[in-house]
């Protein structure tokens, strides 16, 4: 194994560590971060070389390491630029960047200089997504026809946010998160599923607003969108994104022969279920014991809730790694990448207009982990 560096200790820093120790053999080379206190404390819980700066590190570590961006969104495309113009592999945090043409700009970089360049998620890699959809390819369900996708999270400006702390004491970044919009900062945890299984998004018609005009830091962003999502393989989705509606984290595949669904995005071993559509007298019912649907055998490592999630956050580091050493290409195609940034922005941009715009770009479905 290569490696692997991060740029940025803030609080999902922890949740990457946490999973990485999931995975033995990787080498944690060290970390960077702006603010000296914040990086004296994570590096001082985590026993690693800690940088004062990027070029620090950047000399510091070997050819073809792997960075994480783990910075705030709107330093992603300035820090992710960085380290590509260095030759470095990059795994950014969500969103990989804020405009679509920053987003390209990118992906060219990348391909420039022979790199691999992946976002967050990793949870499309994670045993839900990846049973769910064996069970689609299998035809457990029959033919899908519809998606209902639900992230709504809660009223979030209600919630005691400002005690949040990560393992290393870091606060919830809720000024970021406000600003940044529930929209780009978690559509993509089913959206990658989605594009995963059924393949590009060909068209999207969406309308998000701002429902809490008086969240911290966070004035002006929406914080609930809505999107129906057209794919090129005749498969429709609705997904909602809010902060305001109360906590609904279920997918739900309506089908020929029943439902599929998950009802936790944030649990990589949630469970996958089916329920038949029976016939009962003049009636149609769902039926009441559902069918769970199991990976053939031993998936990924699991990590223990910490906060609202349950996800090893090194599944995607971790394709990128494997793709390097077996000298394939990794699950997370550039196309793929930026596919899934074009849709999400498009989602977060639409505004009250609910307007339909047609995707520039394409991706096919994401080849699925071999334990699937």
């Amino acid at each position: 194994m290569r490696d692997v560096a991060l740029i940025g200790c803030g609080f999902v820093a922890d949740l990457y560590m946490r999973s990485f120790a999931t995975f033995p053999g990787i080498r944690i080379a060290g970390a960077c971060d702006l603010d000296p206190g914040r990086l004296a404390a994570f590096c001082g819980h985590w026993k690693l070389r800690a940088y004062a700066t990027r070029e620090d590190l950047f000399a510091a570590l070997p050819e073809g390491a792997l960075i994480l961006n783990l910075t705030n969104p709107t330093a992603h495309y300035e820090v992710s630029k960085a380290c590509l113009e260095a030759g470095f592999h990059v795994f950014s945090e969500k969103p990989l960047t804020l405009f679509m043409d920053h987003a390209r700009a990118l992906d060219g970089l990348a391909r420039e200089r022979g790199v691999m360049l992946a976002s967050a998620p990793s949870s499309v890699l994670g045993e839900a997504a990846q049973v769910m959809g064996r069970a689609l390819r299998d035809g457990v369900a029959g033919t899908p026809r519809l998606v209902y996708a639900e992230l709504d999270d809660g009223f979030i400006p209600a919630a005691p946010f400002r005690r949040w702390r990560s393992e290393s004491g870091a606060p919830w970044p809720f000024e970021d998160e406000f600003a940044t919009g529930c929209t780009l900062e978690h559509a993509g945890y089913y959206l990658s599923w989605l594009i995963a299984w059924f393949g590009p998004v060909v068209t999207v018609v969406a309308a998000s607003a701002e429902v809490i005009p008086d969240k911290p830091g966070g004035a002006g962003v929406p914080d609930f969108s809505v999107a129906t999502l057209l794919f090129a393989n005749g498969v429709v989705a609705r997904l909602t994104c809010s902060i305001a509606a109360s906590h609904d984290h279920r997918i739900r595949v309506f089908a020929d022969k029943g439902v599929l669904s998950v009802d936790a995005a944030w649990d990589n071993a949630a469970p996958v279920r089916f329920r038949r559509r029976l016939r009962l007298r003049r009636r149609l019912v769902e039926s009441p014991v559902a069918r769970r649907i199991k990976p053939k055998g031993e998936s990924h490592p699991k990590v223990k809730r910490s906060g609202a999630a349950a996800m090893n956050f090194a599944l995607g580091p971790v394709e990128m790694l494997r793709a390097l050493d077996e000298g394939r290409p990794s699950r997370l195609t550039p196309e793929y990448v930026l596919h899934l940034t074009e849709v999400t922005l498009a989602i977060q941009n639409a505004g009250r207009s609910a307007g339909a715009q047609t995707m520039t770009t394409t991706c096919t479905a994401l080849e699925p982990m071999p334990w699937a």
